[in-house]
Order: structure tokens, then C-alpha cells, then sequence
């Protein structure tokens, strides 16, 4: 499981143009560079696998606004272990993967445009509604055999039409595209519904 991990944290920084991992002995310290986001810590265990001394020694050594923890187990068994004034961003999130095949073109709701484009290794896609407002985005980041789908969002007056699965199929066709076999993901609990409709899988937790 470590290796999925590692695959998101490797397409993740790509994503978000944020600095290389520093390897530490139980995961990875990102610098992001954000004025709300300065870096976070990415545990490379997952479930039963995330070590209590770990956990409380990160959080209880950073003590700055700004730094966010990311932790593939149950919120219930981590949160407690968290240091004075950590709050438990993330801490729901799952990680999840699915095999990325060649697609055709993605059909769109009527009333509704895709937009597509690249910059900087990272495969974007965007969904307007007829006057141009934002309706549904997302974007893609290959590195190798695997790439991480990342801020995934739909408008809220423009849920349940189908949007998010548009996104999803026509990032992980570009993905399959350029060479990746496995695409990667973390998502909140509501997200994980969307992933799962479009054949996604949880490995954690």
C-alpha cells in the first residue's frame, strides 16, 4: 500500500506545482507554499499500518498555521493522537485507484461545453454552462505508469447531471493517453459516492 501512496504524493506535488517529497521515516514532508497551505505531511502507512508515537511526534513538532496532515486510516483511531491545536484536515479522506483504459470522446449534458487544455505536465478540464459559468472541473497529472485525478469539483446549482462523470472519464482517458495504467486518488466521503459510480476502488481505509 505504501506504493500507492508514494504514486499520489509523486503525481500530487505535480499537481499542485509543490516542491519534491522530503522521504522521512514514516512518510513524506511536502513544502506547498500557500499562504492557508505552507506544507503537509503525508503518513505512508495506511490503517492499522499509522503508528500512535508517529502521529503524536509529527503533530506535537510543527506547531506553525498552515501545515496539513495526511493520514489514509480511520479518523476515529488518529484524531485522538493529534497534538495541541491540529485540526483533522483530510482526515476522512480515502485513497482510492482504478485501472485507466482508452476512451472516446466523452459525451456532454446538452447546455453544457468541455474545455480542455495542458500546462506545466498537468491535464486540465473544465465545464461551462451555456452563458460560461463555471460548472464542473478537474485535472490530471501523469507520472509513469500511474496518475493522480485531483481537485475534482462540481458548482452545487449544476450537481447531479452528470458533470463529475464527465470530468472523471475524460481525465482518466487522457491519463490512459499518455502512457498511465492506474489512476490514484484521495477523496472525501462524499466525493468516494462519484468514484465509485465510475468504477473506482478504496485500498485505504
Amino acid at each position: 500500500m505504501e506504493n500507492v501512496v508514494r504514486a499520489w504524493v509523486d503525481g500530487w506535488i505535480v499537481s499542485r506545482g509543490a516542491a519534491p517529497p522530503v522521504v522521512e521515516t514514516w512518510g513524506y514532508t511536502i513544502d506547498v507554499g500557500l499562504p492557508g497551505h505552507v506544507g503537509r505531511h503525508v503518513f505512508a502507512g495506511t490503517d492499522d499500518a499509522v503508528r500512535e508515537a508517529d502521529v503524536r511526534e509529527v503533530t506535537g513538532a510543527v506547531t506553525g498555521v498552515g501545515t496539513q496532515l495526511k493520514v489514509f486510516a480511520e479518523p476515529a483511531r488518529v484524531v485522538p493522537w493529534l497534538g495541541p491545536g491540529w485540526e483533522p484536515f483530510g482526515s476522512g479522506d480515502y485513497l482510492m485507484t482504478a485501472r485507466l483504459v482508452p476512451g472516446g470522446a466523452v459525451a456532454v449534458p446538452d447546455g453544457y461545453r468541455l474545455r480542455t487544455w495542458t500546462a506545466g505536465g498537468v491535464f486540465r478540464c473544465l465545464v461551462t454552462d451555456s452563458g460560461g459559468s463555471f460548472a464542473a472541473r478537474g485535472q490530471i497529472a501523469v507520472t509513469g505508469a500511474t496518475a493522480v485525478v485531483d481537485q475534482i469539483e462540481t458548482d452545487a446549482a449544476h450537481r447531479r447531471r452528470g458533470l463529475g462523470a464527465v470530468v472523471m472519464r475524460t481525465l482518466a482517458a487522457e491519463g490512459a493517453a499518455l502512457g498511465a495504467e492506474t489512476g490514484v486518488l484521495a477523496c472525501t466521503p462524499e466525493g468516494r459516492l462519484l468514484y465509485e459510480a465510475v468504477g473506482w476502488s478504496v485500498r485505504a481505509p
